[in-house]
């Protein structure tokens, strides 16, 4: 409860921060869209409608493409959200139905259209209005208004499917048709189109319906604009991550490449906008309503307060200008080849960075740890731990400048599949050889160890042993911390739990954040030490 209510005051800190910041109304336009996106996170939409009303359209369809989409589960394809669409709409017509519909008619119009299909039918009124027959028979509407909520509204009838933004649906499209009627008229045809399709008459129903091809279609244009924009796709990033387990040799994968890696690179290099913003001028570059010194000084003290407030995080370790005297003692060979590359060849040292990215991305977009998605800050610790191990393990000598020549791609790629192959399916062929000798006198936990090793090895032969976490329960009851660093090890991105780096004294307690990201030849040696010592105490 207390940490509910620490967080509660911490959001509203923040948000009174913010609205007491001096010219927001001039600050917010020029915030990136991500930064803009950041606030609603950590504030909450419900509460962000003052901050959000001083957004310009462009902003907002941008923060929609992060926020409207969501997966079930980290690395799963992520599918756009009806109920959220209805929230903002909430939000925005709090602030004025006006203003609602000014910023919608600056968004793409397939994006309106597609939200409000999910909340409601749409028809022509002459298509299902009751009428007289030419005999004197009244005809009543149609049954597609049914114990439905309706509205009227420049020649249309709305349906609602769902009611929770009802309210607010209405209120907008009413301004829409008063304030913006070409863009009103535009919507509405297509929701028209999209609430009339169906199956095909030619019995060809293995083809698309519209709405879920228009949907597509969304989905195709979100992806594109999010690549040009240094973000990699959940279907991309799996592919890679799983293509990067595969054992093939580091200096084949460094003269072949990675075709997912070069295609991001390729549309990077085609976009217009900063891989990395950093500083205060490029993270409030979003955009430009001119207002000169004044605006950008505002919008320099909105960053300020952000930075204060823990919501630019740290600069990534490997990313630091300068020194790198932040980076932990087990990054050495990654902190010796940057700091080189800063120091001689800056081309190279911004090539190299904006790989990294390109890693935390796909470790952001495709991976979990501990079954949840990586904050920003654990993704560039990881990639940055995993071309470490890459640059310990390379099968050549690696000279001061290896970097200047080589990509970090295939260095990640090394490190990848070390962490796969020698930690996690080690780890998990070590539990199984265990389990099969393991014996306990409850039954119950017998019951259960039995069904864990049934699990762990189907899953270890599919190169997925993370998949069996669950069944892996049991172990908790004979032994914590042997449970807490097997779950580390045993993941889609191993770790070193904190009771490894322990051993020889008992852990009295167990914290799922206690690990830390393997970046080195020395940790796997404690793992293994940690793994020969399973049986003693399972046994327990």
């Amino acid at each position: 409860m207390s940490e509910s209510l620490s967080t509660a005051r911490d959001r509203r800190r923040l948000l009174d921060r913010l609205l007491d910041t001096a010219n927001l109304a001039d600050a917010v336009p020029r915030l990136q869209p991500e930064l803009l996106h950041r606030v609603i996170e950590r504030c909450g939409l419900e509460d962000c409608g003052e901050i959000v009303a001083l957004a310009t359209p462009e902003q907002l369809a941008r923060v929609f493409d992060l926020d409207l989409w969501r997966a079930a589960q980290p690395g799963l394809d992520e599918r756009f959200d009806a109920e959220r669409f209805g929230v903002w709409l909430a939000v925005l017509v709090e602030v004025g139905a006006a203003e609602a519909a000014q910023k919608l008619a600056g968004m793409d119009a397939d994006l309106v259209v597609n939200g409000l299909v999910q909340h409601a039918r749409v028809f022509d009124y002459a298509a299902i209005a009751p009428y007289t027959t030419t005999d004197g028979h009244e005809m009543p509407a149609s049954d597609a208004l049914e114990d439905r909520l309706t509205f009227d509204v420049g020649g249309y009838t709305l349906a609602a499917k769902r009611s929770e933004a009802w309210d607010a649906i209405v209120a907008v499209l009413t301004s829409l048709e008063s304030d913006h009627p070409t863009f009103f008229d535009r919507v509405m045809r297509r929701c028209v189109e999209l609430s009339d399709s169906g199956a095909e008459i030619d019995g060809l129903d293995d083809l698309l319906a519209d709405d879920d091809q228009a949907m597509f279609d969304l989905e195709i244009d979100r992806e594109r604009r999010r690549e040009q924009t240094g973000f990699a796709t959940p279907a991309q990033a799996r592919a890679f991550l799983q293509m990067a387990r595969e054992p093939r040799g580091a200096a084949d994968a460094a003269v072949r490449g990675d075709p997912i890696a070069r295609a991001y690179f390729r549309a990077v290099d085609e976009a217009v906008v900063p891989i990395a913003p950093t500083g205060a001028r490029e993270l409030t570059a979003g955009a430009d309503p001119g207002g000169g010194d004044a605006s950008e000084e505002a919008a320099a003290s909105v960053v300020e307060v952000l930075r204060e407030e823990g919501l630019l995080g740290q600069p990534p370790r490997a990313l630091l200008g300068g020194g790198y005297s932040d980076a932990p003692p087990r990054l050495g060979h990654i902190q010796a080849q940057l700091q080189h590359l800063l120091e001689r060849d800056s081309a190279a040292y911004e090539r190299r960075t904006g790989e990294l990215v390109f890693l935390a991305n796909t470790l952001l977009a495709g991976c979990s740890i501990q079954t949840r998605a990586f904050t920003l800050q654990e993704a560039s610790d990881a990639a940055v731990a995993a071309c470490n191990l890459g640059l310990e393990n390379w099968p050549a000598p690696v000279a001061d400048d290896f970097l200047a020549a080589h990509d970090l791609i295939a260095v990640f790629q090394t490190g990848w599949t070390m962490l796969h192959r020698d930690v996690c399916m080690v780890a998990a062929a070590r539990l199984i050889e265990v389990l099969t000798v393991l014996e306990c006198g409850d039954g119950e936990i017998q019951a259960g160890l039995d069904a864990l090793r049934r699990d762990l090895t189907t899953y270890w032969k599919n190169g997925t042993p993370w998949r069996a976490r669950e069944a892996m329960d049991v172990l908790a009851g004979l032994d914590m911390p042997a449970w807490a660093g097997l779950l580390a090890l045993i993941d889609e991105c191993p770790a070193i739990h904190a009771v490894v780096d322990a051993q020889g004294t008992r852990a009295r307690s167990v914290s799922a954040t206690a690990f830390a990201f393997i970046a080195e030849k020395a940790q796997i040696a404690q793992i293994r030490v940690f793994l020969d010592a399973l049986p003693e105490m399972l046994q327990r």
